[in-house]
């Protein structure tokens, strides 16, 4: 089975964090059908592979606001050759559409607290058809809003915590966001990876717009292109993480010394573990407790 990490030139967002470089940024209706016409080639491309394809979508921008992003996440789950087809978002489209995806559709939802109505967004969360998980961006100030949605959703949906970008926490702090998210750790600090095996290049790939296909987002060595067939020779064990280190999930989720295929079986696409749910801590039971006296505004 092939995994392929695929991003399209998108690169617009409905939202406005203040962590994200795209935030409210806009392509031009030129850009717009340049993502949807490679969209399209990629998503032909799949469905002629007589062998298995897993895919997760990491556009830079917002991806499911846009059509062909939809019709690409249904049609392909139905193919017989998907094992998996999965995408980041927001979440900020409408949902319905999600009931006409097979089962082998998910989602990897980023909440943004500052963005959208906290009711809405769990609203959202509590309905959809297909696997899903949820994840929140370790700055402090949204703290409070993480114990609130590891205490309002499901039991059975995982809540990931991602380390800010750039912040260095405390023990203490650490111990914060573990309660919410078990797997923090993995986050916390950048894995050290020069010289680490690792899967990406030989069964997984990163492949862009034109379809230059790289080992990983991240390595900018190029193996060939996806749709003259180039890349095929270059698939093998690779040599070693040449990066001193990673630090971003959608990479080091590949790391072979990390385990993290054993830890996510079946789910590394759409981030969600094999043994899911756990049994809150001890300090997560306190805040659920005190959550349970009544609701708090957000905004």
């Amino acid at each position: 089975m092939l995994t392929i990490l695929y991003r399209g030139p998108l690169a617009s967002c409905d939202y406005d964090c203040a962590y994200c470089p795209f935030a409210k940024r806009r392509d031009t209706p030129e850009q717009l059908r340049a993502d949807r016409a490679a969209l399209e080639r990629f998503a032909g491309w799949v469905a002629e592979q007589p062998f298995e394809v897993s895919v997760l979508f990491t556009p830079w921008g917002e991806g499911l606001v846009r059509s062909w992003y939809r019709r690409a996440l249904v049609e392909l789950s139905w193919l017989p050759n998907v094992t998996k087809v999965a995408i980041q978002t927001n979440l900020s489209c409408r949902t319905e559409w999600l009931s006409e995806a097979s089962d082998r559709a998910a989602l990897w939802v980023t909440y943004h607290p500052t963005q959208v109505p906290y009711d809405r967004f769990l609203g959202k969360i509590r309905s959809l058809p297909v696997r899903h998980s949820v994840g929140i961006v370790g700055d402090p100030a949204h703290l409070t809003h993480a114990r609130r949605l590891r205490t309002d959703l499901p039991a059975d949906t995982y809540l990931w915590v991602n380390a800010e970008e750039g912040r260095l926490y405390t023990d203490g702090e650490a111990a914060e966001w573990s309660e919410i998210d078990p797997l923090f750790h993995y986050s916390r600090f950048a894995h050290p990876s020069a010289g680490l095996p690792c899967r990406t290049g030989d069964d997984v790939i990163s492949v862009n717009g034109d379809g230059t296909v790289r080992r990983c987002h991240f390595i900018p060595e190029v193996l060939g292109n996806l749709y003259d067939g180039s890349y095929r020779a270059a698939l093998r064990p690779r040599p070693p993480c040449p990066a001193a280190a990673c630090d971003c999930h959608i990479g080091y989720v590949h790391l072979e010394p990390l385990g993290l295929y054993d830890v996510f079986a079946g789910g590394v696409p759409e981030r969600i573990p094999a043994a899911w749910p756990r049994e809150p801590s001890p300090g997560l039971l306190g805040h659920r407790g005190a959550a349970g006296a009544g609701p708090s505004p957000m905004p």
